[in-house]
């Protein structure tokens, strides 16, 4: 089995998890390439067993069975990029802090890379977010697993942003910014900005305003089959693009369209964790006495 890795750096109490890590996979003859600049860090606090190899952004996936992502929600939403169209399963390895992606306790690790190789497991594909834009902002990677966001950059004056879906006016935001988000996405800024949550499978859109100078102007769902279209005005000539943990600094002529990418993002998920329990723990939902004994919480 070929098993890619990526992460970011992490605590030194974490480096004997990873350590058992690698050596597991080793020893169940996997073959393991890692991302060059993890590599490089990853061999100043482990010792990497011979025959694991590397790779940089750009190169080939292909025949990768999994993708393994150590770190938080963010390594994971970067995580996405290097796979792309591929759709190569990814699994989660949490060395951040709350997880909603990322579920995986380093403590567990042996047992997810046994559920892994046992096939214990089911695969849960999250819709993604693409971003077309003229002049072009985002480049090859103008897709992303959270949401996309439109914000002032560099006054503290408000923006204007003309919404319109699938060519239909929708409405002027007077507001700091605007988000689009997915449903994977809700659980992140939009859910900060009084944006709904939704289930993962949910096949919409958020648009939720930041900071909305009209306090009657609330988050919309939207059918995640529209094209929704941008115009930016404001005192400044720059607004900051956002997609994801991306972000690109550009001059209000342009031109802005949001839909739905056509791959999925494929997560694992392993038999004892779903969204729904994943809610409950990172959100706090139930931790309350009134709660009659027996129901989990």
């Amino acid at each position: 089995m070929k098993i890619a890795i990526l992460g970011k750096p992490f605590d030194d109490s974490l480096a004997p998890f990873l350590q058992a890590l690698l050596e597991d996979l080793v020893r169940r003859q996997s073959e393991v390439i890692i991302v060059e600049a993890f590599y490089t860090y990853l061999s100043q606090h482990v010792q990497i067993p011979a025959g694991i190899t590397t790779f940089r952004r750009g190169d080939s996936l292909h025949g990768v069975r999994f993708v393994l992502s150590i770190g938080g929600d963010g390594t994971l939403l970067d995580t996405v990029t290097y796979v792309g169209s591929l759709q190569i399963p990814i699994l989660g390895i949490n060395t951040g802090r709350l997880g909603f992606l990322a579920t995986v306790a380093p403590e567990n690790i042996p047992q997810a890379i046994d559920s892994l190789f046992k096939g214990h497991f089911v695969l849960e594909d999250r819709s993604l977010i693409r971003v077309d834009t003229d002049p072009e902002a985002f480049g090859a990677i103008n897709f992303g697993l959270n949401e996309f966001s439109i914000l002032k950059r560099d006054t503290s004056s408000m923006i204007v942003v003309h919404t319109y879906i699938d060519g239909e006016y929708l409405n002027s935001y007077w507001a700091d910014g605007l988000i689009v988000s997915t449903p994977t996405g809700s659980t992140g800024y939009s859910l900060s900005c009084g944006g709904p949550v939704m289930l993962p499978q949910t096949n919409n859109f958020i648009i939720a305003p930041v900071c909305p100078h009209n306090l009657n102007v609330r988050p919309l769902i939207v059918s995640d089959r529209s094209v929704i279209s941008f115009e930016i005005e404001g005192r400044s000539n720059n607004f900051l693009l956002s997609l994801d943990s991306r972000s690109v600094t550009v001059e209000a002529n342009v031109q802005i369209a949001v839909r739905r990418e056509n791959f999925n993002a494929r997560l694992v998920k392993l038999n004892h964790v779903n969204f729904l329990s994943t809610l409950r723990s990172k959100l706090n939902w139930g931790l309350d006495r009134r709660n009659p004994a027996g129901i989990p919480v």
